[in-house]
């Protein structure tokens, strides 16, 4: 999945490029759509449906190659690098308006549940075959 966004101020840091946990938070948005277009509905009703929690991150890592400035418009591609039984890895590149690679990412995601018997718990449940077949055409 492709996702264009523009970079904004409120993005970088005193030196005029991006601060690196923005980038975090823009995988996530990415994350959450590539869920959308590959399932036919946003976050919330994927919860509601699947009655899950969420979709915890467990481990998380980038390559920052260039850095990105206020006012480029970048692409981040979103791609579903792995399906386990309730586990997940996310594969992310953004690319700069040249077409060069900023950075790599990865994520490992969990489908979580609230724990049955520990109040206040989660705990990683089976990913429905229909949710896996889903985003493995999309991605």
């Amino acid at each position: 999945m492709l996702r264009h966004l523009t970079i904004e101020w409120g993005d970088c840091d005193p030196a005029g490029i991006v601060y690196y946990p923005r980038y975090f938070a823009m995988f996530d948005a990415s994350t959450a759509a590539l869920f959308a277009a590959a399932l036919g509905y946003g976050k919330h009703e994927m919860l509601r449906r699947h009655n899950i929690i969420g979709i915890p991150m467990v481990e998380t890592g980038a390559r920052f190659f260039v850095p990105s400035r206020y006012g480029d418009v970048v692409a981040i591609e979103s791609r579903i690098a792995f399906c386990k039984r309730s586990s997940f890895g996310v594969a992310h590149v953004l690319r700069r308006p040249d077409g060069a690679v900023g950075i790599e990412a990865h994520e490992t995601r969990v489908w979580a549940a609230k724990h049955p018997e520990q109040e206040g718990h989660i705990i990683g449940i089976a990913m429905p075959e229909e949710v896996k077949q889903k985003l493995g055409a999309a991605g």
